[in-house]
């Protein structure tokens, strides 16, 4: 079993930055791939960025060039830099994960269905 536990959320101004962190704990060798997930009413679960155990990450459109997804795999910790915050980015922010011990590489993605852990969540409001 694995436990996530994400922090970092909170309010800031637009054009502010927040940096997210997922702590992951049990059994959380072998290959990976992780990813943030937002949510906000209205609206549908939405994958943000993800990360697989190759360091090879992939971001939604809105998140490029604004958001970074990294880990550090000694802290068992993923990461969520975001920058340029704007409004439309306020929504309650999710970690997912997956671990395989079959010893073949599983690629990021950001399909909901692709991941059989998640966190709690944190909240992340942007204001005008």
């Amino acid at each position: 079993q694995v436990h996530l536990v994400e922090s970092g959320g909170g309010s800031v101004q637009s054009g502010g930055s927040l940096k997210l962190s997922c702590a992951a704990s049990g059994y959380t060798s072998g290959s990976y791939r992780m990813a943030w997930f937002r949510h906000s009413q209205g609206h549908e679960r939405q994958g943000v960025a993800a990360i697989d155990s190759r360091g090879t990450t992939g971001y939604a459109y809105f998140a490029k060039d604004r958001f970074a997804i990294s880990t550090d795999d000694a802290k068992n910790t993923l990461y969520l830099q975001m920058n340029s915050l704007k409004p439309e980015d306020t929504a309650t922010y999710y970690c997912a994960a997956s671990y395989f011990f079959d010893g073949y590489y599983y690629a990021q993605s950001l399909q909901p269905s692709a991941y059989s852990y998640w966190g709690q969540g944190t909240q992340v409001t942007v204001a005008s």
